[in-house]
């Protein structure tokens, strides 16, 4: 059981973040720390079995996490959780993509430490979870969905918002259709038919991609409809975005939809797509960024970006949450999760761009950090009276 401390209430994440910012100024004027010195918290500079602040983590033996979700993500957190391994080798944790839809029943059933959803859950998912161990919906990260295709010779592609509706309706199924060849003058594009390629589980990036399309067509939304699992009027199915983009890569006329980061690091080509003011906006770090400062993140964290304003947005751009409970029966896992929260909210920002995912804005990690500190308002003492007077 977990025990609030009556006399500290500040974010222990907040701190740290308010850490790292002061020591990036400090640098930024010139400022240098001795080697092996103390930090701005007065510990030592071993970073040995520390967190991202640079406090001691004791979790007294080891410690395995087990989170399950959005393949969305899962590149970005992999990464997350090798290196926040490599500095605290006490805590492992394991996540298996498995796609939004079943990462939220796992949560749900409570057969994972945490999940993972790139669509927040729904008032009525929440409910089903144990009355006392609560539900904190945290975006870890945030990115595009793009519409990759395969078609060998055509590098640019411009497809308008009626165009790339109507071939995921089945009424557009060639690639020289008038209607594609109006917006790609100069293109030469082939006289072959067109391999639409979706998401065959329960997932987050579908649910993402039906939403904005139900909100640019009514025709979209009357005969198909936005969730995680939908009936699609056309088309093959792959599993994760890791089958669908496998699946792009070996069908020649195909085009589907994945998750920018999959498209960029397996080198698949993918569409400039019109905004909803006409704009052809081809997905980049900076688009997608353009599109979540236009989007202000409620108190309860939970955003949904339909059809975005702005000249320069992208049209497809969504958060990714980690599924967390705010109370855990192990005292030592709720420490855990709040390290590896602070770790994906500081180290784990710095690496997100490399890989095809956008940083949060400054304003939104301040926000996740002081809804993380619910986990574990004051972990010493939550680890026993061994631990309450350090």
């Amino acid at each position: 059981m977990l025990f609030s401390n009556p006399v500290n209430n500040t974010s222990r994440i907040l701190k740290t973040l308010s850490v790292l910012a002061l020591t990036v100024s400090l640098a930024a004027c010139g400022g240098q720390q001795p080697e092996g010195g103390e930090n701005a918290e007065g510990t030592t500079g071993d970073a040995t079995n520390t967190t991202a602040s640079g406090d001691k983590l004791d979790l007294g033996g080891k410690v395995n996490l087990n989170g399950a979700g959005a393949s969305f993500p899962a590149p970005l957190y992999q990464t997350w959780f090798k290196g926040l391994n490599e500095k605290n080798p006490d805590l492992q944790v394991t996540y298996q993509s498995v796609g939004s839809g079943a990462g939220v029943r796992q949560f749900t059933a409570e057969t994972v430490d945490f999940g993972a959803s790139d669509v927040a859950m729904k008032d009525e998912e929440i409910a089903k979870v144990s009355q006392g161990r609560g539900v904190l919906l945290l975006p870890m990260t945030a990115g595009s969905v793009v519409l990759a295709y395969n078609l060998p010779g055509v590098n640019e592609l411009k497809l308008s918002r009626e165009v790339y509706t109507e071939i995921l309706l089945g009424k557009i199924n060639k690639w020289n259709d008038p209607k594609i060849a109006k917006d790609n003058a100069g293109v030469n594009l082939p006289d072959r038919n067109i391999t639409v390629i979706h998401r065959a589980d329960g997932s987050g990036t579908t649910g993402v991609f039906t939403k904005h399309l139900s909100a640019i067509s009514p025709e979209w939304k009357e005969k198909v409809g936005a969730g995680k699992t939908v009936e699609w009027p056309v088309g093959v199915g792959g599993k994760g975005n890791e089958g669908v983009t496998a699946q792009i890569k070996q069908t020649e006329g195909s085009i589907g939809y994945i998750e920018y980061g999959y498209a960029k690091n397996n080198n698949v080509t993918f569409a400039a797509l019109q905004n909803k003011d006409g704009e052809f906006v081809t997905p980049t770090d900076e688009s997608a960024s353009q599109t979540l400062s236009a989007v202000t993140l409620p108190e309860n964290l939970r955003a949904f970006i339909e059809d975005p304003e702005g000249k320069e947005s992208y049209p497809i751009v969504t958060y990714s949450w980690i599924l967390a409970y705010k109370k855990y029966d192990n005292p030592a896992k709720a420490k855990a999760m709040e390290a590896m929260i602070e770790y994906g909210l500081t180290e784990g920002q710095k690496v997100s761009k490399e890989l095809g995912y956008v940083p949060l804005p400054e304003n939104v990690v301040q926000k996740v950090a002081a809804a993380a500190d619910a986990i574990s308002p004051d972990y010493k003492i939550a680890v026993g009276a061994s631990q309450a007077s350090k």
